[in-house]
This record gives structure tokens, C-alpha cells and sequence, in this order.
């Protein structure tokens, strides 16, 4: 008889099948994972890369824009690489964008001049990202993934006494989309126009600028949040924000002018230095305006800077020929109350002749000889919240020079203020003959000079 055999089924070979067949699962898995969340990752990475081609392409073109603008060469041209993006040119018309408007304020005259340029753009968009030519600048906007920022910056020069602004004026409406690349062609004909020094525009535009108070630019754009980030990066300039209108407020000030002069309304202040006697002269020559004299009831110079307010009280109370003076301070932010001081002397009123009209008074505000007596608010109570290094009590006599001295670091600590004039209904002063002196030591920058120009350039994409 045949011996039977028994089949032996063995698992050598299947678990090695298993096995293998296990670690590709786990490796599809794995890839697939690592494609879920690195392929947006590395789409992102490559749209940077790309956003960062077309920002350098952009900060050549800046470059090759200014020899244009500024007359080295009247044609440049500059190749940029679409990658599925568009190249736009904005200038002025139904697309126009980026606006410059340029305000000179004299506060004391109120004869204010405003004028606005077009700035133009050349903008490449590609998805929500936005790389932009713009006065003199490169601004980048990373659209929904961040803000705006400056790549490249704008033609914007000052260095704390001299402010030169050639405005880049941006001609021509064009653009392509596409692949390949393109040629952006900017050409000029190397004359810039002089907006500011420029009398035959306006006989107020001359340096130096002590004629006029204040400038302001306000920079309508959709990058102003970079132009504002911009400014408050600079060692002398400090901008504010306006969101609604996506404009950025860059604000400079002059110096304002020392010496003698005749008396306005107004009287500006700069910031005085922080030492012991900043103010070297602070008087006036007062006038009288009519057939009653000098006789104020109450003539007030008063200056007020945030919560601060600083008053001298000039009044006919104990005859006709002097005048007391009262000082005031207050500081909402530190008391509810006011420090009061009240002249224990007076200033005389003299005359010419018997006519009161004739009549004038001297009024030194740094007399280190007229005394002046601490006096509490009426009805308030007694305070001195202003002097940290001193206690003052009622009836403690200081100099007026004292006064103006404290006070007027004080109030200008932060920024120049504005003294306002007040004689009431009946003003006895005659400011046509009357006359202010000042001298003191600034703090701070201001324009003195200034340079304004708007230089054109016709772009076209090709």
C-alpha cells in the first residue's frame, strides 16, 4: 500500500506579504498626509517666491524711474516676469489712484494754500497679492495673509531743517496679463515742475519758511498704512492714520519767528528746551486803541495744549494808570482745581500826552523784579500740583520770570502752542501799534526750508 501524505500549510510566506503590503499602506499614507498639509504650504512658498521676483524686478524699476525723473536719462526700461499675473498703469482718469494733497496753514493770518498732485501707480496682481510703484516707492500688500509694507523707499527727504518731496506723477493707462514677460517703458522730458519755492504761483511760496506755520501732507492710497509706517520710521517726521479715507497725515512744523514784532491776535510758541530759563524775552508794548485808554477789564494771553491751559489776566482794578496782572495754570489731567497767582505790584500806564488814546504800558512777563503772590482758586482749594520739586503756600511770592519760566516748559512740553489774544467786546489795544517781543530757546525740528517738485512720467506696458 501507498503512504498517504499529509499537506503542510505553512505562514512564512504570507506574513511577508502582509508585511509588505503594510508598509506601503503606511507610506501612501504618510505621503498622503504630508500632501494634504505641505502641498498649500509649498504653493504658498512658491507664490512668495514669486511676489518676491516681481518686488525686485519692481526696486530695479524704482531705481531706473528716478534717473528718469531726475533727469539722468529720459528713457528706461525694465523687464518683469508675469507668472500668471497682471500688470497695471493707473495714471490719471477713470482708474487713477494714489492722491498727494499738500496744505500750507499760517494760524495766526488764516491765508492757508492747498494743491494736489496725482501720484499714479503701476501695480502687478497676482491672486490677493499686490506689488505696487508708487511716488517714488515699492509697497507690497499681502492681501488677506497680512498688511502692506514698503519694499523700496519713496522720494521723501528731510533732515530736520530742509524738506525735499519730489512728488512721481505716474501718465498712462495700460496693462497685460499673461506668462511671459513684459517690458514696463517709462520715458520723461526731464522737466520737473517747481511747485514750492515758486512766486510766480503764489507770492507766500519763498524760503525761508518762517512765513507760514505749519505743513501737512495727507496721502490718499491704498498703501497709506505702509507711507504712515513709513514717516513714523523717519528720526524727524511722526504721521497719523486715517482709515476711513485710507489716507496718511505726515505733519511738519516751522519755526516760529523771535524777535519784535507787531502784535496780532495770535502768537505762536514752539517747544522750549527743558533748562532753568529757557525764555529769554517775553514782553509786550501795549497801545492804546481809543478815546478810553488802556483799560482792559480783563485782557487775557492764554495758550492751551491738551488738558493744560496757561493764562495771563491783565486788569485795570485799583486806577487808570496800572495795570495788575493775574496768572493762571491749570491741568485737568492732574487737578480739578487751578494754581492762581496774583501781582502784589502793578505795571504803570504812561502817555504821551493828556489824550488817552496816547496811553501805553510795558508788560515784561520775565521781570525777575515783579512779585507775584500764590493765591488760592476762590470758592476752591489751595494747590500747587505743578511744582514736584517746590511746596508752594498760600501767599508764597515768586517773580513772574519765575512763572513764565515753569509754565512755559510745561505747556510746551510736547508740542508748540498757540497764545490767543482776548480783550473782550471793547479790546482797548491797538494791534496796528502795539507791539510783541519773544526770544527763548527751541527744542525740536522744524522746515526751514522747503523743496516741492512734481516730476511726470509716461509709463506703458509692452
Amino acid at each position: 500500500m501507498g503512504t498517504k501524505r499529509k499537506s503542510i500549510e505553512s505562514c512564512k510566506a504570507v506574513s511577508s506579504v502582509v508585511g509588505l503590503l503594510l508598509m506601503y499602506s503606511l507610506a501612501i499614507i504618510a505621503i498622503g498626509i504630508i500632501l494634504v498639509y505641505n502641498v498649500p504650504v509649498l504653493n504658498d512658498m512658491q507664490d512668495s517666491a514669486k511676489a518676491q521676483k516681481v518686488e525686485q524686478a519692481f526696486t530695479v524699476m524704482d531705481s531706473r524711474m528716478s534717473k528718469v525723473a531726475l533727469g539722468e536719462s529720459p528713457r528706461q526700461t525694465t523687464s518683469v516676469s508675469l507668472m500668471g499675473g497682471s500688470i497695471s498703469v493707473n495714471g490719471p482718469g477713470e482708474n487713477e489712484k494714489g492722491l498727494m494733497t499738500i496744505q500750507i496753514i499760517n494760524h495766526s493770518t488764516n491765508m492757508n494754500e492747498e494743491f494736489n498732485c496725482s501720484l499714479g501707480t503701476i501695480e502687478y496682481i497676482k491672486d490677493d497679492r499686490t506689488v505696487a510703484y508708487e511716488g517714488g516707492g515699492v509697497w507690497s500688500d499681502y492681501g488677506s495673509k497680512g498688511g502692506t509694507v514698503m519694499v523700496s523707499p519713496p522720494e521723501f527727504h528731510y533732515n530736520g531743517v530742509t524738506l525735499t518731496l519730489p512728488i512721481m506723477t505716474i501718465n498712462g493707462n495700460s496693462s497685460i496679463t499673461g506668462e511671459g514677460n513684459t517690458a514696463i517703458l517709462v520715458t520723461s522730458n526731464n522737466q520737473p515742475h517747481v511747485l514750492y519755492p515758486n512766486t510766480s504761483l503764489s507770492a507766500n511760496r519763498i524760503n525761508p519758511t518762517d512765513h507760514f506755520d505749519e505743513l501737512i501732507l495727507y496721502i490718499k492710497s491704498d498703501y497709506y498704512k505702509a507711507w504712515a509706517n513709513y514717516a513714523n520710521s523717519m528720526t524727524y517726521t511722526s504721521a497719523t492714520m486715517d482709515d476711513k479715507n485710507k489716507t496718511a497725515i505726515v505733519s511738519f512744523s516751522t519755526k516760529p519767528p523771535m524777535g519784535t514784532y507787531p502784535l496780532s491776535s495770535k502768537l505762536k510758541v514752539a517747544q522750549v528746551c527743558q533748562i532753568d530759563e529757557p525764555v529769554y524775552d517775553f514782553d509786550f508794548d501795549f497801545q492804546a486803541a481809543a478815546s478810553s485808554g488802556l483799560n482792559p477789564k480783563n485782557y487775557g494771553i492764554t495758550a492751551t495744549s491738551g488738558s493744560q491751559t496757561l493764562s495771563y489776566y491783565l486788569q485795570k482794578r485799583e486806577g487808570a494808570e496800572q495795570l495788575d496782572l493775574i496768572v493762571t495754570y491749570e491741568d485737568t489731567d492732574l487737578s480739578s482745581d487751578m494754581e492762581r497767582w496774583v501781582s502784589i505790584q502793578n505795571y504803570p500806564v504812561n502817555s504821551t500826552s493828556p489824550k488817552n488814546e496816547d496811553q501805553y504800558s510795558i508788560v515784561d512777563l520775565v521781570n525777575d523784579s515783579f512779585m507775584m503772590e500764590f493765591s488760592k482758586k476762590k470758592g476752591g482749594v489751595e494747590t500747587d500740583f505743578s511744582w514736584s520739586n517746590a511746596t508752594i503756600n498760600d501767599t508764597d511770592v515768586y517773580s513772574v520770570n519765575d512763572l513764565t519760566q515753569h509754565y512755559f516748559k510745561l505747556i510746551t512740553e510736547d508740542k508748540p502752542v498757540t497764545f490767543y489774544m482776548d480783550g473782550g467786546n471793547q479790546d482797548p489795544v491797538d494791534y496796528s501799534t502795539s507791539t510783541v517781543t519773544i526770544n527763548y530757546c527751541v527744542e525740536g525740528n522744524f522746515i526751514t526750508y522747503l523743496h516741492i517738485t512734481q516730476n511726470e512720467l509716461d509709463v506703458t506696458v509692452e
